[in-house]
């Protein structure tokens, strides 16, 4: 059975308590790095994986998209998103695995820190080229694999509690880790960096942007322990095209 830990509603209380939830896309330390990677949205057809909240998917009707789907396997995520944004929003509860678009059925594919809960990356590389017109855009954030890799995503302490560095073992060692969020144990997949770029090269798209988002300079100064997510990454974001077939 797909993990669905956002419609456990202990989990899904803390999640919806956190500022990515509380102020939407302003409230992601990412998303100015993310934004400025994402195509011009003006008369697309855009597919958002794994949408949560859908301020996503908001984000690219206000900016001219002709239709807009998120996808997303929680039932409560979708609840919230059919009330807080646009309903020419059309939203589906599967879990992205499980997506079958006819071909060419969109412009731009996004995602949004979910394809770490999934098993296989070259599937939804698959399933996005399957659905993507020739020209097409995929731009995705996951969580570092450098973060996955260990499982516990959780720094080493010393024992009056500071922090003393973020563990980093078993990279080459794909698949499953028991990892902790919000206090709630939860699935991930760990995959490394050359299973995601060189799947999708490999997949038929080229890259046209890679980065390891940093903290916002206000953050820094504003968020306590901000400082200290300078000295790892957390989050991967990847930009790629769908290259044309060749003749």
């Amino acid at each position: 059975m797909k993990q669905n830990k956002y419609d456990d509603n202990l989990f899904f209380q803390k999640y919806s308590q956190m500022d990515r939830s509380t102020k939407g896309l302003a409230g992601a330390g990412e998303w100015k790095t993310l934004e400025g990677m994402l195509p011009g949205f003006k008369d697309q057809r855009v597919l958002d994986l794994g949408c949560g909240f859908g301020w996503h998917c908001q984000y690219a009707l206000e900016h001219g998209a002709q239709a807009v789907t998120g996808v997303d396997i929680s039932e409560k995520m979708l609840a919230v998103a059919r009330t807080k944004t646009d309903k020419r929003i059309h939203y589906i509860q599967m879990p992205i695995e499980d997506i079958s678009f006819s071909n060419n059925s969109f412009d731009v594919v996004i995602s949004s820190l979910a394809f770490h809960y999934l098993k296989s990356f070259e599937g939804i590389v698959e399933k996005v080229s399957g659905c993507l017109v020739q020209g097409g855009d995929f731009v995705f954030s996951v969580e570092h694999p450098a973060f996955t890799a260990y499982g516990s995503q959780d720094w080493y302490y010393d024992e009056k509690g500071n922090i003393l560095h973020f563990p980093l073992d078993r990279y080459f060692v794909e698949g499953k880790r028991d990892a902790s969020f919000l206090g709630e144990e939860v699935i991930k997949y760990h995959k490394t960096l050359t299973t995601y770029l060189n799947g999708l090269i490999q997949g038929g798209f080229e890259l046209t942007g890679v980065v390891e988002p940093q903290p916002p300079e206000d953050l820094l100064h504003t968020v306590p322990g901000m400082h200290d997510e300078l000295r790892r990454p957390m989050m991967l974001i990847v930009a790629a095209r769908k290259k044309p077939e060749q003749d």
